[in-house]
């Protein structure tokens, strides 16, 4: 499988603050790869450094097998992005608006664009600043699929969302991967989505890449494990990402499962969920 976006050592420092450390990791073509991590970790800064709006201080960005510092205007012309601050102007109409961003791509396609403003139930009429949250990534979304991209880079598109419209953006990326060479690189916090249609997961950490990992190898690889504190002993303690004890009973996270099983026959093992992985290594 090749890889459709590469990132390799990247390092960025704001006033003598290290914001990205040592950022490395690969989007697959034809997966959909969720970017993890609680606020301020870095991934915003991440994904403005992957469309050439900030620098890095060091590290390499390759997408679709070329560099970005040399081939930005090529490499755009098949990215299509959506933010959830926004990058529409309030003052325009929806209508208005797709003129100025199909200005800047050869390969726009107003029929496509027709096409999702008609499956959004969008006025083409309305004014930017009288849309509701959910109407405004409905707008970008179109926006960003009506030239043919062949990567889409979501920045949190489904926050603050209520569940109807995040469940028919989630349905709109799935149909976007399921055509031949697109990929989709998708940050944000609310993990449930990521459940619902993510290949791979990526963990950013204080700057750096804790983990990339398939999804469902993930969430078999982690067990919540719950059981008799009497059972617990320093070697055991170890073999746990997170651990609360409560009374005479305790409760944690593994990436160990096997091993405790072999050492605690006796423990419940619940499957987690990959917002509870997330918080547990953010604690850890």
């Amino acid at each position: 499988m090749d890889y459709v976006l590469e990132v390799n050592g990247l390092k960025k420092a704001y006033k003598q603050k290290q914001v990205l450390q040592d950022v490395s990791f690969q989007v697959y073509e034809g997966c959909i790869s969720g970017f993890i991590g609680v606020n301020g970790v870095g991934k915003t800064t991440t994904i403005k450094m992957l469309l050439g709006l900030v620098k890095p201080d060091a590290g390499d960005i390759k997408i679709f097998g070329m560099d970005l510092k040399q081939n930005q205007r090529k490499i755009k012309e098949r990215i299509g992005i959506v933010f959830d601050n926004g990058y529409l102007y309030d003052d325009l109409t929806i209508k208005d608006m797709a003129k100025i961003i199909s200005s800047a791509y050869k390969s726009w396609d107003q029929k496509v664009f027709q096409d999702y403003i008609e499956r959004f139930s969008l006025n083409q009429k309305e004014y930017i600043k009288n849309l509701s949250k959910g109407m405004r990534m409905k707008c970008a979304l179109a926006y960003a699929l009506s030239h043919h991209a062949d990567l889409l880079i979501m920045d949190e598109p489904t926050s603050g969302l209520d569940p109807q419209v995040r469940r028919q953006m989630l349905q709109i990326i799935q149909e976007f991967v399921e055509e031949e060479g697109k990929s989709v690189f998708f940050s944000t916090h609310i993990t449930n989505d990521l459940e619902r249609c993510v290949d791979d997961v990526i963990m950013l950490q204080e700057g750096r890449v804790l983990f990339q990992e398939e999804k469902d190898r993930l969430l078999e690889s982690h067990a919540f494990v719950k059981g008799n504190k009497n059972w617990l002993d320093q070697e055991n303690e170890s073999l746990f990402i997170e651990l609360n004890q409560k009374g005479f009973h305790f409760e944690g996270l593994t990436n160990q499962k096997e091993k405790v099983k072999k050492r605690m026959p006796q423990a419940l093992f619940e499957k987690p969920n990959i917002e509870e992985i997330m918080i547990a290594y953010s604690k850890k």
